[in-house]
């Protein structure tokens, strides 16, 4: 990610194909935040629930189109 490709301030939704442990998120989140975004929203097409990402990414809200469960 660029030095400027966020601005302070600036309002972001995070979009990513599946969350799994959530590690790929929490980094994306974390360079979004040091650059001064605002972490507004995570959005996924998948979620794997029995990996614990949602957990890991409790404190955003998190959207997704469809759930597996273990099961």
């Amino acid at each position: 990610m660029h030095q400027d490709a966020i601005t302070p301030g600036e309002k972001v939704v995070v979009v990513d194909d599946i969350l799994a442990t959530g590690g790929t998120m929490k980094a994306s989140i974390k360079m979004i935040e040091k650059l001064g975004g605002e972490v507004v929203g995570c959005s996924f097409i998948i979620d794997l629930p029995f990996l614990g990402g949602s957990q890991l990414l409790k404190k955003y809200p998190l959207h997704f189109l469809v759930s597996y469960d273990s099961e």
